[in-house]
């Protein structure tokens, strides 16, 4: 009888630790052939194991197109599987639009076909890849166990792209990272703007150089104009029909760069303007005192620099 209870137990627990690390990923249809996985507007923990970011498929004629990858091995093969629910047709081509983890540490899952990437952004993933890959196991724990670096195979030009009968148009942009690229899919209307956009949710800015962020978010909104686009699928945060998380991402840096110098010009230390309190408008935003935070130990001395008369 105790045997029976202890295998019982041990099913039970093994049960309960699989569905610990199940992603529940739903694929959401966003436009004709085009879903999204839509990620939790958090911070990466143990619980939601990185599952914080806005991956997509397009159901091309041939096969099925991939925008990003997501934070782990378990959560690409999580998505391919839930891919396979959506169509039968294979797997044609893997984007990664930029180097930050949480887009594009599930490329393992998808080692099988091809991966493809702007340039610097593949440099940027064989350079930082290992590095990011032990800081997200840090934050969540079991969730990435197995990942491993999967450098993109292919490289990106910006223009049209044809792939599997179905025409994307390349834009490439910089500014939240040294590599940004934003697909248009002017057959569903869909723009993958990646993590130049940020919608209800403080935009992170680790390797962001803002001047040029900025004035990528100027010609990603005439893009908008120009193309009639009907659905804009940011990095992080809802999908929208309007550009309005453009000019939200966008006031939110004008205001971080504000701050950065006017706190530099009147001679404020670094705790100081930690302590500064948030505006209104961004003060119930989800995650913006911790990337405030952060953003002023990223940004802040090069404010100082710049209030010193050296180069920003």
């Amino acid at each position: 009888m105790k045997r029976l209870a202890c295998a019982l137990l041990m099913l039970l627990a093994s049960q309960l630790g699989a569905a610990d690390f199940d992603y529940r990923l739903a694929a959401v249809q966003v436009a004709k052939d085009v879903y999204a996985f839509i990620g939790k507007t958090e911070d990466f923990t143990t619980d939601n194991g990185g599952n914080i970011v806005n991956t997509a498929f397009i159901v091309a004629p041939q096969g099925v197109i991939v925008i990003d990858t997501g934070s782990s091995l378990r959560y690409g093969q999580q998505m391919r599987r839930a891919i396979a629910t959506v169509t039968a047709k294979p797997i044609a081509l893997v984007i990664n639009t930029h180097h930050h983890p949480d887009h594009f540490l599930g490329n393992q899952a998808f080692a099988d076909v091809p991966i493809a990437a702007l340039a610097e952004t593949r440099n940027g993933i064989a350079a930082d890849g290992n590095a990011f890959a032990e800081n997200l196991f840090r934050m969540s724990g079991d969730w990435m166990k197995g990942t491993e670096v999967q450098v993109p195979s292919r490289t990106l030009s910006p223009g049209r792209l044809d792939v599997a009968g179905r025409s994307l148009r390349l834009v490439a942009l910089d500014g939240h990272t040294g590599a940004d690229l934003v697909i248009d899919d002017e057959a569903s209307g869909v723009i993958f703007a990646g993590d130049l956009v940020f919608n209800g949710r403080a935009p992170t800015t680790p390797h962001a150089d803002v001047a040029h962020w900025l004035a990528a978010l100027d010609r990603l909104e005439a893009l908008t104009r120009e193309s009639g686009f009907k659905l804009l699928l940011p990095g992080h945060g809802k999908p929208t029909s309007d550009a309005a998380p453009i000019r939200q991402t966008r006031a939110w840096l004008s205001w971080l760069t504000a701050a950065m110098r006017e706190s530099a010009k009147s001679g404020l230390d670094m705790n100081d303007v930690l302590a500064r309190p948030l505006p209104a408008e961004f003060a119930d935003m989800p995650l913006a005192a911790t990337e405030y935070r952060r953003s002023v130990g990223h940004l802040f001395p090069a404010a100082e620099q710049e209030a010193l008369g050296g180069k920003p």
